[in-house]
């Protein structure tokens, strides 16, 4: 073989090696940037997967109720204080009023809105009574009248811990008229505590 062939050899065997490296660097950087970009994927599916997970938790601790008693009748009077049990559910998002007991359990804390309204024929005296654990948070009451019918209403913003109670309680000796359109009981969770 003489100096040129060799000279030839080396030279296509040099190139050979030489476009070999050039392709490895140029895979390299296609692979590179190929993981930047499923990192970069990945990160974004993280932050969606969280994004939905907090979606899905303010979904589990929305908490609205409204509910109304009876069909057009007296309610009362009894001879002692009486839990009112609303039998008309409007809507009972959480389930955290119980329409077997009448009692609102607190699911979370935060701070909740109560309403209380309630419809009385006159020829009796009205009291009902809004409850905290077992303590007085307000009241509506209307005195013995010749009106035939007195409306009334009351409400409170609450700070209540996970597992308080609300609920209302119509006094002895007075009554109210079942309208489950007027004589109702509502509430909602304004702003969870953090």
């Amino acid at each position: 073989m003489n100096l040129s062939s060799s000279f030839l050899i080396l030279l296509f065997c040099g190139l050979a090696v030489a476009q070999g490296t050039i392709e490895t660097n140029a895979m390299t950087e296609k692979f590179n940037s190929l993981e930047s970009k499923m990192l970069n994927i990945g990160s974004r599916l993280e932050n969606y997967e969280s994004r939905i997970l907090q979606l899905e938790q303010k979904e589990r601790n929305t908490v609205i109720f409204s509910v109304g008693i009876g069909v057009n009748s007296p309610f009362g009077p009894f001879n002692t204080d009486v839990t009112m049990i609303y039998d008309h559910t409007f809507v009972n998002i959480g389930n955290a009023y119980s329409p077997v007991t009448g009692i609102f359990t607190a699911p979370v804390s935060g701070v909740y809105f109560f309403t209380i309204f309630s419809h009385s024929g006159g020829e009796r005296k009205t009291w009902l009574l809004l409850y905290k654990n077992n303590e007085v948070i307000l009241h509506i009451h209307d005195h013995q009248s010749t009106d035939t019918a007195d409306n009334g209403g009351n409400a409170a913003f609450l700070q209540m811990q996970q597992g308080d109670t609300v609920y209302v309680r119509l006094k002895e000796g007075t009554h109210v008229y079942k309208a489950r359109t007027v004589t109702t009981f509502s509430g909602f969770l304004v702003k969870q505590n953090s």
